[in-house]
C-alpha cells in the first residue's frame, strides 16, 4: 500500500507557478496562482517576498528536471561530438509534446524584459550554465574556437525552441542536420 505525500503549501505554490507561468506566461495573477496551489495570498506572501519571487524559486526547482530531461548524464562514454547531439534529439522528441512550448527559460527572459528581475535572473543563469556545457564539450571535442561554436548550439537550441514552441516549424529532421553542420565546419572530433 503506497501512500500518498501531502505537498506542503510552498511545494504547491511552486508546482502551480511552473504550471501556470509555462501555460499562460509569466503574467499570471496572484490570485490564479493561490488558487490552483489552493492556499491563501496569506500564506503566498509568507512563504514568498512576492510573486517575484515565487516565479523566481519556481525556475530554481525545474533547474534539475530540465538539466535531467536535456543534457547526457557525465561520464557516460558519449564523444563529445554524441553529447552534443544528444541535447537537441532531446529536444526534437519534447518540440512534439502537444502541450509544448519551448524552453520555459527563454520564454521568461523575453516575456520579462527586465533582466534584473529574479525570474529573469534566473532564467539566464540556467541558459549560461547550458551555453558552459556546450562550451566544455567543444572544448573537449577540439573545437579551435569553442565559444563561438557554444554561441551557435545556444542560438539553434533557442531558436529551434521557439519555432516549435509557437507552432511555427516542425523540428523532425531539421535540428540534427543543423547542428552537424555547425559541428563538421568547427572540425569537432
Amino acid at each position: 500500500m503506497t501512500t500518498e505525500v501531502k505537498q506542503s503549501p510552498r511545494e504547491r505554490l511552486l508546482e502551480a507557478a511552473a504550471t501556470l507561468t509555462y501555460r499562460d506566461g509569466v503574467n499570471i495573477g496572484v490570485e490564479a496562482l493561490c488558487k490552483a496551489a489552493g492556499v491563501s495570498k496569506r500564506s503566498m506572501y509568507q512563504l514568498f517576498e512576492s510573486k517575484d519571487e515565487l516565479l523566481a524559486a519556481s525556475l530554481k526547482e525545474r533547474a534539475a528536471a530540465f538539466v535531467a530531461r536535456a543534457l547526457p548524464p557525465a561520464d557516460d562514454g558519449r564523444s563529445p561530438r554524441e553529447r552534443i547531439l544528444y541535447v537537441f534529439e532531446r529536444v526534437e522528441s519534447q518540440a512534439v509534446a502537444p502541450d509544448f512550448q519551448g524552453c520555459r527559460y527563454l520564454a521568461v527572459q523575453i516575456e520579462l524584459k527586465d533582466q534584473a528581475h529574479p525570474a529573469s535572473r534566473v532564467a539566464h543563469q540556467i541558459k549560461a550554465n547550458l551555453t558552459a556545457f556546450f562550451r566544455s564539450e567543444a572544448e573537449r571535442g577540439g573545437v579551435s574556437d569553442p565559444d563561438l561554436l557554444a554561441r551557435q548550439l545556444i542560438l539553434v537550441f533557442d531558436g529551434a525552441s521557439a519555432r516549435a514552441g509557437i507552432g511555427a516549424d516542425n523540428l523532425t529532421g531539421l535540428v540534427a542536420p543543423t547542428v552537424t553542420t555547425l559541428l563538421d565546419a568547427a572540425d569537432m572530433h
